[in-house]
């Protein structure tokens, strides 16, 4: 049994911030899941463009609003507590936060927790 806290990630390592969110990584690669778990905090007014290309994420949003958009068609979907979105064709999109949006997010397969944005808003492909 793996037991954890949001304690347990703040102020570590695995607690990943930068200019418009903070990943709080309670899972990794290194539970041995084959998936990660994280609590992610997206700023308020910010903008972010992300694309997957190696990962499927899976996010419920659980506080806040904002709205989600799929680069490739320009539909939005608005995020509010109880919507959940998953990026299950790698799909590249844009995270708009009206105000402090909370998002559970899976990743598989599963994150290291060292990972960076690439310049496209992807992470490197798992080794």
């Amino acid at each position: 049994m793996i037991l954890k806290t949001l304690a347990d990630v703040l102020g570590t390592a695995d607690h990943v911030t930068g200019d418009a969110f903070d990943s709080r990584r309670i899972l990794l690669a290194r539970d041995g899941l084959g998936y990660s778990f994280h609590d992610t905090l997206i700023r308020a007014g910010s903008i972010q463009r992300l694309e997957y290309k190696h990962h499927i994420e899976a996010n419920y949003c659980i506080e806040g609003e904002g709205e989600v958009e799929e680069v490739a068609t320009g539909r939005k979907w608005p995020l509010r507590p109880g919507t959940m979105y998953v990026l299950d064709a790698h799909d590249a999109h844009i995270i708009r936060a009206k105000t402090d949006l909370r998002l559970l997010c899976i990743f598989t397969p599963a994150l290291t927790g060292a990972e960076t944005h690439d310049a496209d808003g992807s992470y490197n492909q798992a080794e």
